[in-house]
Formats: structure tokens, C-alpha cells, sequence
């Protein structure tokens, strides 16, 4: 004699049964041969057609928008100002090859142009750095002759050293992360001929840069995470936290451009620039802070997209709430991963100018205040901002996105149903007043009949 409350047990059979999906569906995945299969960073939990419904007309206005503000802003060839000149009228640029070390007392090296003997002119500060082997550019400049050789050293030539470099990488993208790294690589090189094709003419021909960073970045973003990641519902909640964090972003570095009078000229090529070109440096300064804050949240968002999925997998009757503390749990620790990260990266980049600040007699206050400096310090911490609000607003629209354990239940009973070709019987219990959460699983009314 079984006394036991139908409603109980019915609900321990459920949550049975979604364990046992989860786990066939993971068995599933570990063998992608047999099944088709996406992007994601592991089992990602289906979603149902409502959600993905709702993500679509959430990004896909987005989309327009920034497709009809790019051709608003398309640069037009004819407002694009001249070009500089390389190199003076009647000179070359030529390619040779060093066959000793230079001279310190006369700065030349002899060289060789198509296997004839010829010298090179070459300033102090390359002269150790120059061997025999080396490839050197230089510039043909029959003039020049007087100061010692019509040939005169420009630069290094580092075209084979830079392209070794280039297969090394995606050799090692492709080993470790295989065709989601390729499909990176490709959106990488979608992003750089929007960036080139678009962003770059766009700040030429005098168009305002915050506009062009935001149509920039919606694009890329939109390109780089769909095909390095997949169309699913996981990228699609990582690209609406990216353009959320990018909004803020932005936003916060107009008020901070504003507010600290950063004009953009702190360098010797903005200067050139605004000689050339006559340009809003503000607004190329503003375009370059958004543009260089991209990068960083699409690794945040697209990662705590993935923690959340994750903590799905593993915790399938979790509640969305707790979801949301857990992945924010690991959000903290890239937070505080990623802040000094973007930190050390400027200071990387900005090296030579705090080394030149330190050896300049100025007062503190003076020092870390010039336009050099400060432009590096609001990149930094504007960046840092966007990127510490981007994690907890994706985290929030990840936890609502992933399917709650019954829409998970639901869609694998429809996957299930789809694979093997199964109809769908009449529930007999429809309408003895048990929700569908609550009605028994009818294999194991089976069992429990064979055991009476």
C-alpha cells in the first residue's frame, strides 16, 4: 500500500525527467558528429520561441538603426582632404638588404639593390640596430648624394617577420580554440574593414565622432560576436549588454571630454592632423575613447552570458534570482581582473610619455594633468567605468533570458518530440485539475503498477 501525496511525487518525477534530459542532451553535445550543433561555449539551455521573439525585436531595430545612421554618415570621396605625400617629387622608395654593420664616424652601411653594390645613408639612433641580412627601406634621392649616398635608410622593412607572426597567431587560435578562434579571426577582419572602409574616411571628412563610434561599434559588435559565437539566444544577450555598456560609455566619456576640456591635441600626429585636415580633434579624441572600450565589453558581456548558461546546465531548477548572485559572483572577480588590465594596457601604450613625465622638473599636480597624460587617464577610467555597469546589466538580462526549468522542460519535450517523429497524445488528466507541472509521468505510473 503506497500512501504517498500525488502532487509530491509528481513533481519529483518532473524534476527526474529534466535531469535526465539535461543529461542526454549533454551526452549529445560530447559528440558533435552525430548532431548539429552551434556556437556556444558548451550545452547551451534552449530557448523557447517566445524569448527568442523578444530578443529579435529588441536588437533588430537596434541593427536599423545603426545601418541607416552608417549611410547617413558614409563619407563621400570627393570631401576626403588630400593626401600627404611619402615622399618628395622624384624620389623612390626602394627595398635593400645589408651586407655589413654601420660606420659610427661616416653612418653607412653598404647594402645591396637587386645584386648590385650600393651604401646607405643611416641617422645615429638605428646604426646598432642595423646588421648584415637586415631588409631596409630606404628613399632614392639623387640629391642627397652630397651628404654621402643618393640612398637614404626610412625604416626597417618588416613585411616577412609580420606575417610569420600573423600565421603563428592564428596557428595558435586555431589549435587551442578551433573553429570558433577561426570564426573570430573572420569577424576580426570584418571589424577592421568596417573600421577602415567607414570610421576612418567618416572622421576625415569632419563628421561628428560620437555618432561614428556608436554606428562603428553597433556594426562590429553585431559582426564580430555572431560569427565568432553563433545566432543563438547566449549571443544575443551578450550583444544587447555590449550595446547597453557602449551607450553608457559613451555617454560618460562626452561628460568626461567636457569636463576636463580634453581637446585632442596633446600629440605630435593629432597636430598633423589638425594642420592637414582641419578637424574636430575633440571629436576624433571621443570616437577613439568609445572605440577603445569595445573591445573590453564584448569580453565581459559575452562571458557572463556564458556563466549564466552555464549555471543553468549545472543548476537546472535554479531560480532566476539565484542565477543572478552566482554569475555576479564571478562577475566581481572579472571586474576586478579586468579594471588593472585596462590600466596596464595604457600604460603600456603610454610608456615613453610617463618616462618623459618623470624626467620633467614640474610640479605633481602639473605632470599627471597635461594633455598626454590625461587623455590616457580619462581612457582609462571611462573604459573602466562602462565596463564594471556593462556586467551587471547583462548578467540581469541573461538571467531573465535563459529558460526557466519548466520552459526548459518544455522546449526538450518538443525537441524530443521533433527528433523522433513522435505525436502527441491526449493528456487524459487534462482535465482532473492538475497543472502539467503536476501530472505523473505515465512510464512510471507503469512501473508503480507492475510493483502493486
Amino acid at each position: 500500500m503506497h500512501d504517498v501525496d500525488p502532487v509530491l511525487d509528481a513533481e519529483v518525477r518532473r524534476r527526474e525527467r529534466l535531469r535526465d534530459r539535461l543529461t542526454r542532451r549533454e551526452q549529445r553535445d560530447a559528440h558533435p558528429h552525430d548532431h548539429a550543433h552551434g556556437h556556444g561555449h558548451g550545452p547551451a539551455a534552449p530557448t523557447t520561441p517566445r524569448t527568442r521573439l523578444v530578443l529579435a525585436a529588441l536588437l533588430g531595430p537596434l541593427l536599423l538603426v545603426a545601418l541607416v545612421g552608417m549611410a547617413m554618415l558614409w563619407p563621400h570621396a570627393d570631401e576626403m582632404p588630400d593626401s600627404l605625400p611619402f615622399a618628395a617629387e622624384g624620389a623612390e622608395v626602394l627595398q635593400v638588404e645589408a651586407t655589413g654593420v654601420p660606420d659610427p664616424a661616416s653612418q653607412i652601411v653598404d647594402a645591396t639593390l637587386d645584386g648590385e653594390a650600393i651604401t646607405v645613408t643611416v641617422p645615429p639612433e638605428v646604426i646598432e640596430s642595423i646588421g648584415p641580412g637586415d631588409q631596409l627601406r630606404v628613399l632614392y634621392i639623387p640629391e642627397a648624394a652630397i651628404y654621402g649616398s643618393p640612398y637614404v635608410f626610412i625604416d626597417f622593412a618588416r613585411e616577412i617577420p609580420l606575417w610569420i607572426l600573423a600565421a603563428l597567431y592564428i596557428l595558435v587560435v586555431a589549435l587551442v580554440a578551433r573553429w570558433r578562434g577561426l570564426a573570430a579571426i573572420v569577424g576580426l577582419v570584418g571589424a577592421g574593414a568596417m573600421i577602415l572602409l567607414f570610421t576612418l574616411p567618416a572622421l576625415l571628412t569632419g563628421q561628428p565622432g560620437l555618432p561614428v563610434a556608436l554606428v562603428t561599434s553597433a556594426v562590429v559588435m553585431f559582426i564580430v560576436l555572431y560569427v565568432a559565437h553563433g545566432f543563438t539566444a547566449r549571443t544575443s544577450t551578450a550583444l544587447l549588454g555590449t550595446l547597453i555598456g557602449l551607450v553608457f560609455t559613451a555617454t560618460i566619456g562626452w561628460i568626461a571630454t567636457q569636463g576636463a576640456s580634453m581637446t585632442g591635441t596633446a600629440t605630435e600626429d593629432a597636430r598633423l592632423l589638425l594642420i592637414r585636415a582641419d578637424l574636430d580633434l575633440q571629436q576624433v579624441f571621443l570616437c577613439g575613447l568609445v572605440l577603445a572600450g569595445m573591445g573590453v565589453l564584448n569580453d565581459v558581456t559575452i562571458t557572463q552570458a556564458s556563466a549564466v548558461w552555464e549555471l543553468r546546465a549545472v543548476s537546472p531548477l535554479a531560480s532566476r534570482r539565484e542565477l543572478f548572485a552566482r554569475a555576479m559572483r564571478i562577475g566581481r572577480d572579472h571586474i576586478a581582473s579586468t579594471v588593472y588590465t585596462i590600466a596596464f594596457a595604457y600604460v603600456g601604450a603610454a610608456l615613453p610619455v610617463l618616462m618623459i613625465m618623470v624626467l620633467t622638473d614640474a610640479p605633481g599636480n602639473v605632470g599627471w594633468t597635461t594633455g598626454q597624460i590625461a587623455e590616457e587617464i580619462v581612457r582609462t577610467l571611462v573604459g573602466s567605468i562602462g565596463l564594471v555597469l556593462a556586467i551587471p546589466i547583462t548578467t540581469a538580462i541573461a538571467a531573465l533570458v535563459v529558460p526557466s526549468p519548466e520552459e526548459l522542460e518544455e522546449v526538450e519535450e518538443e525537441a524530443a518530440a521533433d527528433a523522433t517523429g513522435e505525436l502527441q497524445v491526449v493528456d487524459v488528466l487534462a482535465d482532473a485539475g492538475l497543472r502539467p507541472d503536476e501530472r505523473p509521468d505515465p512510464a512510471a505510473e507503469d512501473e508503480v503498477r507492475r510493483r502493486d
